[in-house]
């Protein structure tokens, strides 16, 4: 929305600009919670993968503090698509719901059902409110989204462009009587819906209290000031990254369909004195498996990886003035802009995360102090089956068996965050929660030594996760997962994400399921999730001695993994370290260096030397 006249002449003081300003990013972080305390899902109210925010009435982004770049940072496109199809034909009391990646809802995926209310004040639209989130099922042949093999997105799920189901304050019963007999938990998702229509109400009262404080022009002079403060602090800080045209590329497994053949994402990132363009014109075009991102998850991915380099003290105030310096190229019909009807049900995880990916890498050649390296892969499934204790039928996903975080340069990857796709924002649930909610009992959640990327600062630990099946048989789709071939890079010399590997023991057997599959499950079945950790950043031979130590103490690598790896030759009892011999080894760093790999049969972390497992990878 353009300023108005008389909005241009308000002086607003110091002290109103930041409460009206603070009062929309915390405003933000309340919905967030709200979601989560009335919400039934184990997605959304204990993994909290949701996100909300608040855009101006032109689509113009006012406040997305935390969420999924996927789930919202594109939002402006979907709202001048509403402004689009309902012209004038918006009142107070509307509330918009879509989940439709194409036609005007510009949506990551089927599941993640966005509900937007239109925010009058005194007749005028003002605002937008978004909150979005993964819903447990949305249709299709399989829930939870992530099943390859779809015909088409017809198939993968309830395909909703943006429709009223609220008008003027009013349900539409017959609209809703329609989703719901459309999904498999009606009673379940109409909760989780509710939840989120409550949210975007209190959202709405909350902001139409601050019109009333302060007044219309006072609200919209705030919020246009700080949309321009952003954008010059933005501008300044790509203005000192070096003028140029840096590039970088990531891949995922495959795309489910086409098995085995990696689709690759890559960028040219060219930065021109305070303006960035991303390029993604050189990546795959579009697969028929179900990994394909629409413009605006491209779009939303890019920016975020653009934001994530930039000024942390920058983080709690990005808005529209963030992104104006931004411009992202996808050519249609390519993997990162796909035409319909393509299957999109991977793409957050997969290509998506590998947009992300490809920008951090580029500007990591632009400005090497601020290099980021990739994180651990999802390695999410979903299982269908039916849960003995009620005999009712569940689908179960988790973030709990992911690796952790990448490293920064200056920091080492923190063990427990979840995936580069979600920021962090999404968290892991509780082992008593899951085995109330699901026929699963954990057997092993656990940090494993040596199954990290190494570096001068490493990657946060790889998980091992395994759990005993004591409900039904039943069915387990990976397309949630990523990592068995491709690796998350490491930066400025650091080793990247080590391979993954996703096991069923099945009596004496050991069934290796790779992503982007459906496997059967049995009765007693374990299920084993080895997930490696972030990458490092840096030489490892450059990392301080002391740390190392640290490291073999706390049983992050061992004493032969500090050998090898690190160059540090340490006594795993009493972390003594020998000195002369940790000197001659750093003073000639081997050209054959070692990394950590699964075996498959003992289910150990082995060291063994880099680039030994590429062959047998698949």
């Amino acid at each position: 929305m353009p300023i108005t006249e008389e909005s241009a002449l308000v002086t607003i003081d110091p002290i109103t600009l930041s409460t009206v300003w603070y009062g929309f990013q915390s405003l933000c972080r309340e919905m967030r919670g709200m979601v989560t305390r009335t919400a039934q899902s184990y997605l959304m109210a204990t993994l909290k993968d949701l996100s909300v925010g608040v855009w101006l009435a032109d689509g113009s982004t006012v406040a997305v503090p935390e969420g999924l770049p996927g789930q919202f940072l594109g939002t402006h496109l979907a709202i001048e698509s509403i402004r689009e199809k309902f012209k004038d034909n918006l009142h107070p009391g509307d509330v918009i719901l879509t989940n439709d990646p194409y036609h005007g809802g510009h949506n990551t995926h089927l599941p993640d059902w966005g509900f937007i209310r239109p925010i009058f004040h005194e007749g005028e639209l003002l605002f937008f409110t978004l909150v979005r989130g993964h819903m447990m099922d949305t249709g299709g042949s399989f829930p939870g989204g992530y099943f390859a093999n779809a015909y088409d997105i017809i198939a993968e799920g309830l395909c909703i462009q943006p429709l009223k189901i609220i008008k003027r304050g009013v349900e539409d019963a017959d609209l809703f009587a329609l989703i719901f007999n459309n999904v498999r938990w009606p009673d379940e998702i109409r909760i989780d819906s509710n939840a989120m229509i409550a949210t975007s109400k209190f959202a709405e009262n909350r902001i139409l209290e601050l019109l009333r404080r302060y007044g219309k022009d006072t609200v919209l002079g705030a919020v246009h000031a700080m949309m321009d403060r952003t954008e010059r602090a933005v501008r300044a800080e790509i203005a000192a990254l070096p003028d140029g045209t840096y590039t970088g590329e990531a891949s995922t497994d495959d795309d489910g369909t086409i098995l085995d053949q990696p689709v690759t994402v890559r960028v040219d990132a060219t930065i021109k004195g305070d303006s960035i363009t991303l390029d993604f014109s050189r990546s795959d075009a579009q697969r028929p498996g179900f990994v394909n991102c629409v413009y605006a998850v491209t779009y939303a991915r890019a920016s975020a990886a653009v934001l994530i380099n930039l000024d942390p003290a920058l983080a709690d105030f990005h808005n529209a003035g963030s992104l104006r310096p931004i411009t992202v190229i996808a050519p249609p019909g390519s993997v990162t802009n796909a035409n319909y009807p393509a299957t999109v049900g991977a793409s957050p995880v997969n290509v998506g995360g590998q947009v992300i990916e490809s920008v951090i890498e580029a500007l990591g050649k632009a400005r090497p102090d601020r290099s980021i390296a990739g994180w651990g892969k999802h390695r999410g499934d979903y299982t269908f089956a039916v849960d003995p204790r009620s005999g009712e039928r569940y689908v179960r996903t988790t973030f709990d068996y992911d690796g952790s975080a990448g490293a920064v340069w200056g920091h080492d990857g923190m063990t427990g965050p979840t995936t580069l796709n979600t920021l962090g924002s999404v968290q892991r649930g509780s082992v008593e929660e899951a085995e109330i909610r699901f026929p699963w009992r954990m057997l092993k959640l656990e940090a494993r030594s040596n199954f990290n990327g190494a570096g001068r600062w490493r990657g946060g630990g790889g998980i091992d996760w395994r759990a005993v099946n004591e409900g039904s048989d039943g069915r387990m789709a990976t397309g949630s997962s990523d990592g068995d071939v491709t690796q998350g890079k490491g930066a400025q010399g650091g080793q990247p994400v080590p391979r993954c590997r996703t096991m069923i023991l099945r009596g004496d057997q050991k069934i290796r399921v790779k992503p982007h599959r459906m496997a059967e499950i049995k009765q007693g079945d374990i299920v084993v999730k080895l997930s490696a950790g972030g990458a490092g950043v840096g030489d490892p031979f450059e990392r301080p001695i002391d740390k190392v130590v640290m490291d073999v103490r706390d049983e992050k690598v061992t004493a032969d993994a500090a050998r090898l790896i690190y160059g540090v030759v340490v006594d795993p009892v009493t972390l003594k370290v020998d000195e002369a011999a940790t000197r001659k080894l750093r003073a000639a760093p081997p050209a054959q260096r070692y990394e950590g790999v699964v075996n498959e049969e003992t289910l150990d972390i082995e060291l063994k030397p880099v680039g030994s497992q590429t062959e047998d990878a698949r």
